[in-house]
């Protein structure tokens, strides 16, 4: 596979959500030049630093949903931002499992057995972030950072209006 350059120099990501964070990214410029802001300017206005705010357009980062929320209004991006909202959501998780957490985030009950380790929906942000500390080969500490995010977020299942059934079993050793 064939890696291009960005603007910036560094390598192109491939996996499927690199796409929808490029696009975000654009767009998000487009709007902000649009409204005649500089990046401090839009950061100041969202609650982020300039650093954060040029990786969200280069695609580096992946945004929150809030600051989707708050950057369409500030920017009167008239929903385009919004409309992305989902799929940068999605961006959030490896590949492998972005099919699991579509089906997690939309099913009734969910059933796990797990003897080895605390699964995902329970895992608190200390316990999460050890979890990906440990892995190999080693992850930047933004990409940690961010599947901990993503890893808490799904938790929101807890507090739907209707929850969802949720059980789980361990071996006992």
């Amino acid at each position: 596979m064939s890696e291009e350059s960005t603007e910036d120099g560094t390598q192109a990501d491939h996996e499927p959500s690199a796409g929808i964070l490029s696009v975000f990214g654009r767009q998000l410029k487009r709007f902000r030049l649009r409204a005649g802001m500089e990046r401090a300017e839009l950061g100041a206005a969202t609650g982020y630093s300039v650093s954060t705010i040029a990786s969200y357009e280069q695609g580096r980062r992946i945004p929150p949903p809030t600051f989707i929320d708050k950057a369409d209004e500030v920017l009167d991006a008239g929903g385009v931002l919004l409309e992305m909202k989902e799929e940068v959501r999605r961006a959030q998780y490896p590949p492998f499992f972005r099919g699991a957490a579509k089906l997690e985030a939309e099913a009734m009950e969910v059933h796990v057995y797990a003897n080895q380790a605390l699964p995902g929906l329970l895992q608190t942000e200390e316990y999460a972030k050890a979890v990906f500390r440990m892995r190999r080969p080693l992850l930047d500490e933004e990409v940690v950072e961010e599947r901990v995010l993503a890893r808490i977020a799904r938790q929101d299942i807890f507090c739907r209006k209707l929850p969802t059934l949720i059980s789980w079993w361990r071996k006992r050793l």
